[in-house]
């Protein structure tokens, strides 16, 4: 039985980093809406109350039985969940004269476990706009700001379980001991074990697999990236080669990719059919330009070789996916029921095609924890530090029509800065890095010849999680020398430019 954490999502921008850093501590934690009923069992050992955009003191604010709650388990209360403990409780909550964001020092007023291995004073993340003015009869107040008398607060019922508020967010990176404060919540007052690793999550869920599959088999499509991989790796280690894979080349992939994918995923042992379907997107993509007309026609193509190559085995049963945890969590909304996965999986519209019970390994799992558990699983480090690629491929890098001579003027220069920032020891200090190929051409001169060709603009980031991300400041020698080498080897480019824009407001793909 796998101990639990619920976390109760009030809408709250940093929820999923609450989820984080559970996990960080090798305890399971789910998110849920705040409206969806609570189902207690042995397993669930504490509930964590999220941060909301809400006010307490709004007539619509959202709210659960916070009293109720805390007779079943402990229950720790952040921002908004701490105002409406308060408040649950009789507490008096009202508006801030102004909002509280960014740092405070938070003072320990009163000792407890929930400090142990915190210093008296630290540096906490606050974002709200009411406060705690009274906390409830029965309550203690357990630190404050300098602005705020009541930063963290506490009942201790003889008669119940503990109840805790903090003000402040732990899970943000800038609450300095944060991520403590929670492993102690988790470790003190939970009794967690901690014992939620990679290793357990596998034998978990192959044991798992087995009783959803039994003797049925599973079709898969694959991209190479790392949550499919993963995923397929884990029901192939479930049910073995009754899993088939496929893997489809659809014209606009990298340099090498299909075969080299092909390779790994044979070395890995994994059942997969490779699908050349390169003229297949080439002739449904000519003469498009709109980069939403190419990324439907890509996926639109794609499911239907898809659906054509699973028609050629007898039996399948199920639909495997690589679905992961924020992909579930942004399909859910804080007001009502779950609904479909969003549209921009790179296998969307397949469930509905064709009708198949859908098997998803990792739609628990956070980017980070998928590399572990591939990792644990013997997956190669280069597959899983690979960068995140888009589904429609080089197809929104080439601005403009594609063709399949622009393909290869891409794929070249493409593997020429990619392998450029592996052998610089740069690969892995970017979040995602590309070439993009502009539909513009300008003068040039190479020895005596005047030449007027393609310009190819070199797109690196940083990020943690892709939602929000700045462009790489990549040295200057490094970019001199790939620029140097995509015009002396790539004919038909003769000019290269580095773009230094972030996201928002510009996104991380050109199209």
């Amino acid at each position: 039985m796998t101990e639990k954490i619920l976390i109760l999502d009030f809408g709250s921008q940093y929820t999923q980093l609450i989820a984080r850093a559970v996990r960080e501590a090798n305890v399971y934690c789910e998110i849920t809406p705040f409206s969806k009923p609570v189902q207690y069992s042995p397993a669930l050992k504490g509930i964590i109350l999220s941060g909301s955009p809400f006010s307490v003191i709004d007539a619509n604010a959202p709210l659960v039985d916070v009293e109720a709650m805390s007779r079943q388990l402990p229950v720790l209360g952040i921002c908004y969940g701490a105002q409406l403990t308060a408040k649950t409780f009789g507490g008096k909550v009202e508006r801030s004269e102004k909002r509280e964001y960014g740092r405070a020092l938070l003072k320990i007023q009163q000792q407890d476990v929930l400090w142990e291995d915190v210093k008296p004073e630290s540096q906490v993340w606050m974002s709200h706009g009411d406060s705690i003015l009274e906390i409830p009869a029965g309550f203690e107040v357990l630190g404050a700001t300098d602005s705020i008398p009541v930063a963290a607060f506490k009942r201790n019922a003889t008669t119940a379980n503990v109840v805790y508020g903090l003000q402040f967010h732990p899970e943000v990176y800038h609450s300095e001991y944060g991520k403590k404060i929670i492993n102690n919540f988790l470790v003190k007052i939970c009794g967690c074990k901690q014992d939620w690793t990679p290793a357990h999550f596998i034998s978990d869920t192959v044991a798992q697999l087995k009783n959803q599959i039994g003797n049925r088999k599973v079709i898969m499509a694959l991209s190479g990236g790392v949550d499919s991989t993963v995923a397929a790796t884990l029901i192939h280690k479930a049910i073995g080669d009754r899993l088939y894979g496929i893997f489809v080349d659809n014209g606009v992939l990298r340099k090498d990719e299909f075969g080299q994918v092909l390779e790994t995923y044979r070395q890995i042992g994994l059942n997969v059919k490779g699908v050349d379907a390169r003229e297949h997107f080439y002739t449904k993509l000519a003469g498009k330009v709109n980069p939403e007309e190419k990324r439907k026609i890509i996926g639109k193509t794609f499911i239907d070789v898809f659906d054509e190559e699973s028609h050629k085995i007898d039996g399948i049963g199920l639909l495997g996916q690589g679905t992961i945890y924020p992909d579930v969590i942004e399909s859910v909304s804080v007001h009502g029921p779950s609904v479909t996965i969003k549209s921009h999986h790179n296998v969307g519209g397949l469930p509905e095609k064709m009708h198949l019970e859908l098997v998803e390994p990792l739609r628990y799992l956070f980017k980070d924890e998928v590399r572990r558990v591939g990792a644990e699983l013997g997956i190669p480090q280069a597959m899983l530090a690979r960068h995140p690629f888009p589904g429609p491929g080089l197809a929104i890098r080439i601005l403009g029509e594609i063709t399949e001579e622009k393909v290869k003027l891409l794929q070249e220069a493409d593997a020429i800065y990619v392998n450029g920032l592996k052998s610089f020891g740069l690969y892995d200090t970017v979040w995602q890095a590309g070439a993009i190929l502009l539909p513009v051409k300008s003068v040039g001169v190479m020895g005596d010849e005047r030449t007027y060709e393609f310009t190819v603009a070199l797109r690196a980031v940083t990020s943690v999680d892709g939602m929000t991300a700045d462009w790489a400041h990549l040295p200057y020698d490094f970019l001199a020398h790939i620029s140097n080498e995509i015009i002396n080897q790539v004919r038909g480019i003769n000019r290269v430019v580095y773009d230094i824009s972030s996201k928002p407001p510009a996104t991380i793909e050109w199209e």
